[in-house]
């Protein structure tokens, strides 16, 4: 995403507490729904004029992801990591507050959430079901850097909690999956799923999608840092490079509605039944994250870095997952693919919403 087109706007630049929220943003960030929806779009209509598009696209993987696609995930990131300042994220990992407040919202009360709403919505409907429990359970690792950035909030904490969720993820993912898939349906008299995913393939997923392109941003800002200067690097690399991660989300979006369209257009009732739950829960997560983390006192780049970490899902995971386990025509892999379908349009407005609490909840000067 364009990490570097929007930046926290310094207090003695604002003429007023209430300057309008566009006036902060540049024309390509101002514009960034209406690329999405065109990328929508120009993906809706190759999947209708090329239907064996998406066969093809999906012949070739990668973790379990299609490459074409797995290549688009890796551009969108490259950008934002390398704008990351790794020598501050240290000042980080001491705030006990802080990142026990990012477990709990993560680990406990998102998949607990998302658990409860499929039941709530969809409780005929077992296959999607279980593939909006498997987005719960895949806590964001990657597009949350790019609706932070957007956001305003802290690269490095954005950084941190991102590298934490990775850590629980390959600790707790098959654990977890096994408990609400195989357990807890039993305990209301309901089918059961068996799931059959290891450590070993989360790791791998998490090496691939964050470890890439961490590894990437890293040396990047050290390389050129150091033979160029910090004050180069920031005012002239970034605002050319961090805009074309842009690319690399239109991209995506692109190719997963030219492969996934047809089932989309073919379901539009399943659609609308899987996304309902889906809206609920990036409205709740973020909206009890935000209003959680102000009460607790974090400034409005912390807040944001949590909240978009809290409502943000890693859907490469639950796709790879779902596809793995259940097959790629199953409703598990259906609703997997709907997700960051409807995740995408849902987390641009709450950047917008997060701009918005910025100037109504933190004055200028405070956050």
């Amino acid at each position: 995403m364009p990490s570097s087109s929007i930046t926290p706007t310094p207090a003695a630049e604002l003429t007023t507490a209430d300057a309008p929220i566009f006036t902060r943003l540049s024309t390509l960030d101002r514009l960034l729904p209406v690329w999405i929806f065109a990328a929508m779009a120009i993906g809706l209509l190759l999947g209708r004029l090329y239907p064996d598009l998406g066969a093809a696209l999906d012949r070739v993987k990668l973790a379990g992801v299609s490459v074409p696609i797995a290549v688009g995930l890796l551009w969108m990131m490259y950008p934002v990591l390398a704008k990351v300042k790794y020598e501050t994220i240290g000042a980080h990992l001491g705030d006990t507050k802080l990142l026990g407040t990012s477990l709990l919202l993560n680990w406990v009360i998102g998949p607990v959430l998302m658990l409860a709403l499929a039941w709530i919505f969809l409780p005929d409907l077992p296959a999607y079901r279980n593939g909006l429990v498997l987005i719960g359970l895949a806590r964001c690792i990657a597009m949350v850097l790019i609706w932070n950035s957007l956001a305003c909030g802290s690269g490095e904490l954005a950084a941190v909690l991102v590298a934490l969720n990775s850590v629980f993820q390959i600790l707790t993912y098959s654990v977890l999956g096994w408990l609400f898939l195989t357990v807890v349906p039993g305990w209301f008299g309901a089918d059961t799923a068996t799931l059959n995913v290891s450590m070993g393939q989360i790791a791998t997923s998490v090496a691939i999608f964050l470890g890439v392109p961490l590894v990437a941003g890293y040396l990047t800002r050290k390389t050129l840092v150091k033979a160029r200067g910090g004050v180069w690097y920031d005012t002239v690399f970034m605002p050319k490079f961090g805009p074309t991660a842009l690319l690399g989300l239109l991209y995506t979006i692109v190719l997963m509605f030219a492969m996934q369209g047809h089932r989309i257009l073919s379901l539009p009732l399943d659609v609308v039944r899987i996304a309902i739950p889906m809206l609920v829960y990036f409205a709740v997560m973020f909206g009890l994250a935000f209003w959680l983390s102000r009460r607790l006192g974090f400034d409005y780049e912390t807040t944001a870095s949590l909240s978009f970490t809290a409502a943000g899902n890693n859907f490469e995971l639950a796709i790879a997952v779902a596809v793995a386990t259940f097959g790629i025509a199953s409703g598990e892999a259906l609703a997997a693919v709907i997700g960051p379908l409807i995740e995408v349009p849902a987390l641009v407005g709450l950047v917008y919403a997060s701009l918005w609490a910025r100037r109504r909840y933190f004055p200028a000067g405070t956050s």
